[in-house]
């Protein structure tokens, strides 16, 4: 093994938990396991907040198990290595995001997919391998397998690092496979929040040409000053978008709440695709017409495989890709649950657990 000399045994961890549906987040001590040979262990410095983390403290999803430490948008500096571990040393730049385990054996796997293995271990709220449940980035340290772990570049500062192991690669990975990354083509981007404000920044950054479409017409000049989008859709004016038919090869639909598809198709060419990356709770209705006239496509996709991650982080700090983030201290946390709520926040939380975490003596 190889360690810091001044880092604590790194099974002692503090971190803050939910402990009931309440989703209330307070102070919690627990341990995380001992380094094994192909184990990294880092210390936590930042951690995004996803909206899933409001979902699992609530247990709206009904998977929730307490109590549950949140947080898969984790960056952080290597504390200590395992004997078998090639790829890190102490001191590197590291992510841990969505997942922190797979069988490595699936056909899923075998094709760099980790994200869709029938087995994918979750970075919190989910039995690991040992029987342990996992916890998340709400604490002081975190160890993973090496495999899932992210190396993150010089030049790509933490906090903005920490939101793009989640939110990035879920909206960088359908850009790649359905081929909407092609300077050539006319892009849709629904919802411009957490999720679709970085949609924009990819689609950008990769030469295409982007239109948000949000219910929200004080968005407008965000979109178009700010993110550098080249128009914008205001999704409940008929006008605009009548006037906007059949002019988009693709849209990424990042909204989880319930909304209309077939307007959003209306706006598609011919062999256009609609890619749903929001989880509505109840099933949304599907019009097969359009999608028959047009051989239209509706597509979903969830996160991505850990090659990619580290493809898209790359990418990210090649092209200066940045989430705007607003930097918290723990103890806000519960506030910040409480504005993600009410979508007041441009556009990612995330917690200062390196300077704002206190442990108790």
């Amino acid at each position: 093994m190889t360690r810091l000399p001044e880092e604590e045994h790194p099974n002692k961890a503090f971190g803050w938990a939910a402990r009931d549906s309440y989703g209330v987040l307070s102070p919690f001590k627990f341990s995380r396991r001992a380094t094994g040979e192909k184990d990294v262990a880092f210390k936590v410095l930042y951690c995004g907040i996803c909206h899933s983390d409001l979902h699992m403290a609530k247990n709206e999803w009904g998977t929730s198990i307490y109590p549950l430490v949140p947080g898969h948008e984790i960056a952080g500096e290597v504390t200590e290595v395992g004997s078998e571990v090639q790829k890190f040393k102490v001191g590197d730049r590291v992510g841990v995001g969505c997942l922190v385990g797979s069988c490595r054996s699936c056909d899923s796997c075998k094709d760099n997919l980790e994200n869709y293995c029938p087995k994918m271990v979750l970075t919190y709220g989910a039995k690991y391998y040992d029987g342990t449940i996992t916890y998340g980035g709400y604490s002081d340290t975190m160890v993973a397998d090496e495999h899932f772990i992210v190396r993150i570049p010089d030049n790509m500062p933490l906090d903005a690092a920490a939101p793009l192991l989640c939110a990035g690669i879920t909206v960088y990975s359908p850009l790649r496979y359905y081929e909407l990354d092609r300077p050539s083509l006319h892009i849709g981007v629904v919802g411009l929040g957490g999720l679709g404000h970085v949609a924009v920044k990819f689609a950008k950054a990769m030469g295409v040409k982007v239109t948000v479409i949000s219910t929200s017409p004080n968005k407008k000049k965000e979109a178009l000053e700010n993110l550098g989008a080249d128009s914008f859709l205001v999704s409940r004016d008929q006008d605009q978008l009548q006037g906007a038919i059949g002019t988009l090869d693709g849209i990424i639909d990042t909204v989880s709440a319930q909304h209309p598809v077939l307007p959003l198709l209306a706006l598609l060419k011919s062999h256009g695709k609609l890619v749903l990356l929001g989880a509505p709770e109840k099933p949304l209705e599907l019009p097969v017409f359009p999608l028959i006239q047009g051989r239209k496509v509706i597509g979903g996709s969830l996160i991505g495989g850990m090659k990619e991650t580290q493809e898209m982080i790359d990418f990210a700090a090649k092209h200066d890709v940045k989430p705007d983030i607003e930097v918290i201290a723990m103890d806000y946390v519960n506030t910040a649950m409480e504005r993600l709520l009410k979508a007041d926040v441009k556009y990612r939380f995330v917690i200062d657990i390196g300077n704002t975490l206190k442990i108790p003596s």
